[in-house]
C-alpha cells in the first residue's frame, strides 16, 4: 500500500535500501532522488512484526527540503532557547554578584571614611554569610580602635595641659635628631630670638656648641645629662638644661630635652653675692676706723685731751655711720619682707615737706644753700603713710643739700597730671651720667663713692625712696645734666572722687 499512489501501479518495493537495511538492521533509512516525485526524499523504514515475526515493513517518505526545514526549524528554536537562557543566566549573574558585591562595597566605603578620617558608624549588612562575619569583625576592630584613639587624644590632651601649665620649656627630638614637639612655653622663650625650630636638629635651631656637647654626651652613654648653657645674643638668657631618653614604641628612639630658665636666679644669686660683698665693705669700713682709734687710745699714746676728744668724736661718727647702716639695711629688709605696717591717710603733700624743709634748712645753711620751697597748699591731697612720707621726703632733700656744692640752690616744686601729684626737689649740684643714672636706687650704689662715704652717706637712701614709693603705689624718675644739676620726681597715685 501507498498513500500517494495506486498500488496496481507500483512495482515492488522490497529491494529498496532502506527496507533491506530495516530488515538487516532493525530500522533503515536512505536520501535519494525520487523519480515519481522529481524531488530528493528521505526514506525511513521498520519492520512490522507480529509474535516475533517480520510479516511487513512500513516505510516513510518525506521531501528532503521539508526535512531540512523542519530541522532548521528545530536549530532555530534551539538557539532561541539557548539565546533566553544566557539573557536570564545573565541577569540572575548580574543579580547575584550585585548582592554578592554590595556587602563588599559598603565595607569599601566604610574604611574609605576611615582612611579620610571622618565618622564612619557602623557597618550594618543584612546577610548571614561570610560577609557578615567580616562586618562584625571590622565593627570590632573600629570600636577598639576609635576606644584607643580616644585614650590616646586624652592622654595627648592631659600631656599637653602638663607641658601648658609648667614654665620649663620641653622639646622632643625624633629618632632622626630633629625637633618634632616644641612645649608653649619653650615656644614663649625662643621664638622672639630662634623663631621656628620645628624639624630642625639641636645644632640648626641653636648654634649653641655647649648643648650640641652635652647631646652627644647624652648620645654615646643614653644617660640623662645636665648642663647649664646660656643662649641668644640679644637677650641672653642662662638655662639649665636636662637631656633624657623617652621610652616610646620598640624600635623608636626619642631624645627630650627640657629647659629651665634659670636667667633670674642668677642674678638673685650675683645680687645676693654683691649684696653680702658690699654689706661686709660698708660695715669693715667704720669697723675698721673704731678698732683702730680705740686700740690707740688703749696703747697710751694720747698724752693730750684735745687729741683725746679728736679721737672718741672720730670713734662716735663711725659709729653713728654704723648705726644708719643698719637702721636703713633693717628698713629695706621689712619693706620687702612686707613686715612695716603702713597707716595710710589723706595727706597734704605741703603740710608734711613743710616741715622736712625746716629740719633741712639747718645743715643747708651751713653750706649757704637756698632752699626754694615752691609747692602749694591747694595741691590735691595724696593717700600715704605719714611717717613713711617724710622718711622718703628727708632722703631725697638730705642727698639734695648733701651733693650741692655751696651758696647753690635747692628747688621743691609741685604739680598735678590727669593721675598723679608730681613732686619735683631740684639741685644745682654736679650733675650725674647719664650712664649712671639707670643704676641708680641699687643697694650701695653710689655714683662718687669715696665723696659719699666721706659725707655719711650708707648707699641705701635712694634704694629705700624707690622700695617705699613703690609701697604707694607710685615711681621715681631721675633726671640729670653734668654740670647743671639733678632733679628727682616723685609720682603719687591722684586719689578719685
Amino acid at each position: 500500500a501507498d498513500s500517494e499512489k495506486d498500488i496496481a501501479k507500483l512495482e515492488n518495493h522490497f529491494n529498496r535500501p532502506e527496507i533491506q537495511e530495516a530488515r538487516l538492521r532493525g530500522k533503515g533509512k536512505s536520501i535519494r532522488f525520487s523519480q515519481s516525485i522529481g524531488v530528493d526524499m528521505l526514506y525511513v523504514a521498520l519492520p512490522i512484526k507480529i509474535k516475533s515475526q517480520i510479516t511487513g515493513y512500513i516505510r516513510l517518505a518525506r521531501p528532503l527540503h521539508e526535512v531540512q526545514s523542519l530541522i532548521e526549524k528545530v536549530y532555530q528554536s534551539i538557539f532561541l532557547t539557548i539565546i533566553i537562557v544566557a539573557v536570564l543566566s545573565l541577569i540572575i549573574a548580574l543579580i547575584f554578584s550585585y548582592r554578592l558585591a554590595e556587602p563588599i562595597r559598603a565595607m569599601e566605603r566604610f574604611t574609605e571614611k576611615l582612611r579620610q578620617g571622618h565618622p564612619a558608624g557602623t557597618i550594618i549588612l543584612k546577610t548571614s554569610d561570610e560577609t557578615k562575619k567580616l562586618a562584625d569583625n571590622i565593627n570590632y576592630l573600629v570600636d577598639e580602635l576609635q576606644r584607643k584613639i580616644k585614650l590616646a587624644n586624652e592622654e595627648k590632651s592631659k600631656l599637653m595641659t602638663a607641658f601648658t601649665s609648667i614654665d620649663e620649656g620641653v622639646l622632643i627630638l625624633n629618632d632622626e635628631e630633629k625637633i618634632e614637639f616644641v612645649s608653649p612655653a619653650l615656644a614663649n622663650m625662643l621664638t622672639d630670638q630662634y623663631g621656628n625650630i620645628d624639624g630642625k636638629t639641636l645644632m640648626e635651631a641653636f648654634r649653641n656648641i655647649e648643648l650640641q656637647k652635652a647631646f652627644q654626651k647624652f648620645k654615646e652613654s643614653r644617660v640623662r645629662v645636665s648642663r647649664e648653657i646660656t643662649l641668644g645674643s640679644i637677650n641672653p638668657v642662662i638655662m639649665s638644661v636636662s637631656i633624657s631618653a623617652v621610652h616610646g614604641h620598640p624600635g623608636e628612639e626619642k631624645t627630650m630635652v627640657v629647659f629651665h630658665d634659670v636667667t633670674r636666679l642668677k642674678k638673685l644669686e650675683m645680687i645676693r653675692a654683691d649684696f653680702v660683698a658690699n654689706v661686709t665693705h660698708e660695715i669693715r669700713t667704720p669697723l675698721t676706723a673704731i678698732i683702730g682709734y680705740l686700740e690707740t687710745m688703749q696703747s697710751g699714746k694720747i698724752k693730750n685731751s684735745e687729741d683725746e676728744k679728736k679721737f672718741v668724736d672720730i670713734i662716735l661718727k663711725q659709729a653713728e655711720r654704723l648705726n644708719r647702716l643698719v637702721e636703713d639695711l633693717m628698713t629695706i629688709s621689712k619693706i620687702e619682707l612686707g613686715e612695716i605696717n603702713f597707716n595710710y591717710e589723706d595727706l597734704a603733700p605741703a603740710d608734711v615737706l613743710n616741715g622736712i624743709v625746716a629740719l633741712v634748712k639747718a645743715k643747708a645753711a651751713k653750706k649757704k644753700i637756698e632752699i626754694i620751697n615752691n609747692i602749694k597748699a591747694i595741691l590735691c591731697p595724696i593717700r600715704a603713710d605719714r611717717d613713711r612720707l617724710s622718711q622718703i621726703f628727708v632722703n631725697i632733700l638730705d642727698n639734695a643739700v648733701k651733693f650741692t656744692p655751696d651758696e647753690g640752690k635747692v628747688t621743691i616744686e609741685a604739680k598735678e597730671t590727669s593721675d598723679s601729684v608730681v613732686i619735683d626737689i631740684s639741685d644745682t649740684g654736679a650733675g650725674i651720667p647719664q650712664e649712671e643714672i639707670q643704676r641708680l636706687g641699687e643697694r650701695f650704689y653710689r655714683v662718687d663713692k669715696t665723696r659719699s662715704r666721706d659725707l655719711g652717706g650708707t648707699g641705701l637712701g635712694l634704694s629705700i625712696v624707690k622700695h617705699l614709693m613703690m609701697a604707694h603705689g607710685g615711681k621715681m624718675e631721675i633726671e640729670s645734666q653734668l654740670g647743671r644739676g639733678t632733679k628727682v620726681s616723685l609720682f603719687f597715685p591722684l586719689q578719685k572722687v
